[in-house]
């Protein structure tokens, strides 16, 4: 069987994004309302400056006491994030998640915003065949490190 790429493998085809003076809450509840981990902080009319998650509301505003009606996506997003083209492979994706420690990217083709891709979008075979591959990295950069 073959291998599906990123861009197959993302159920939501539609870019949840904000601009980046957008609040932290209209953030969050913009993530609530889409059921989804993350929103895309972008400048009209499609330039991508970064990316805010479930996981940066926690830790760079709640956990630091900021107010989240008056700090901006700007402020606290992951200002120009690891985009891969949609013909990514799953498993070289989730390779790339679990050796830098993120589970969104950005899908682009171009200057286009197609979507997002999360660690959640991968089948158990795919994240198996990701997990082996980033262990087989880790034992190479082992030896020669």
């Amino acid at each position: 069987m073959d291998e599906r790429t990123v861009f197959q493998s993302i159920s939501r085809k539609h870019v949840t994004c904000l601009g980046p003076q957008a609040s932290v809450r209209d953030a969050a509840g913009v993530m609530t309302h889409a059921n989804c981990g993350s929103v895309l902080i972008i400048e009209p009319p499609e330039t991508l400056l970064g990316i805010l998650t479930e996981r940066d509301l926690m830790t760079r505003v709640l956990a630091r006491g900021l107010d989240p009606e008056r700090t901006t996506a700007r402020e606290v997003m992951t200002p120009n994030p690891i985009c891969v083209p949609p013909e990514t492979l799953v498993s070289d994706a989730v390779v790339m998640m679990l050796e830098r420690g993120f589970r969104h990217l950005p899908l682009v083709a171009g200057t286009k915003i197609l979507g997002v891709f999360s660690v959640r979008d991968a089948l158990p075979r795919e994240i198996g065949a990701a997990l082996s591959q980033a262990e087989f990295n880790e034992q190479v950069n082992d030896v020669l490190g």
